[in-house]
């Protein structure tokens, strides 16, 4: 007669898995803007720029094609990534959406003031971080233009805050290069058209 051995394993209890899923939300709605933390506890600050960008173009020109898209109609070509919430004379509010890869699109949602013909200033309202301030400086030099970013970004939580600030600073610079590489491009073709 054969014996029939069962064997029993235990199954590993499943680990709790919340914590990494609160986790992981966590992180992809930060990075698309949707969840700030502004605790303002171990807030670290980090400068962005400052850059300068040279371009063949007066500085009235520059200005006016960063400023046309708040302050006058926006293009449709701009549809996807600024959608202006409430312009007047000099300000505007504006949404703007970066693609970030696998995780989607970052919304980020700032006030922008004109000086015209020399100054434009950002603040953050709503995005990835609870702090934001950029500058653009127009000055004319004897090619154009001098265009020069600087600002600062600011996160919480001491230690995390700088690994989060860090993260979010560098594809923040690299949009900004993106905008002001297509200012440059538009500007001196503006210029070039412009009767001498």
């Amino acid at each position: 007669m054969r014996r029939v051995v069962l064997i029993r394993f235990k199954s590993a209890r499943p680990r709790n898995l919340a914590p990494l899923s609160i986790a992981g939300a966590a992180y992809v709605l930060a990075a698309r803007g949707a969840l700030t933390l502004d605790l303002g506890l171990g807030r670290q600050v980090r400068r962005l720029g400052p850059t300068v960008t040279s371009m063949r173009a007066p500085p009235e020109v520059v200005f006016e094609v960063i400023a046309a898209p708040y302050l006058g109609r926006t293009p449709r070509a701009m549809a996807d990534s600024l959608r202006v919430l409430e312009r007047g004379t000099d300000m505007a509010v504006a949404a703007h959406y970066t693609p970030i890869g696998r995780l989607g699109t970052s919304t980020t949602v700032e006030t922008v003031r004109f000086t015209r013909p020399t100054r434009i200033d950002f603040r953050l309202l709503r995005g990835p971080v609870p702090h934001v301030l950029e500058t653009f400086e127009l000055r004319a030099v004897d090619e154009g233009t001098e265009l020069e970013y600087r600002g600062e970004l600011g996160a919480d939580l001491w230690a995390l805050g700088r690994w989060w600030g860090q993260r979010v600073a560098v594809r923040w610079e690299r949009a900004v290069a993106h905008s002001l590489e297509a200012v440059r491009v538009e500007a001196e073709r503006l210029a070039a058209k412009a009767p001498a």
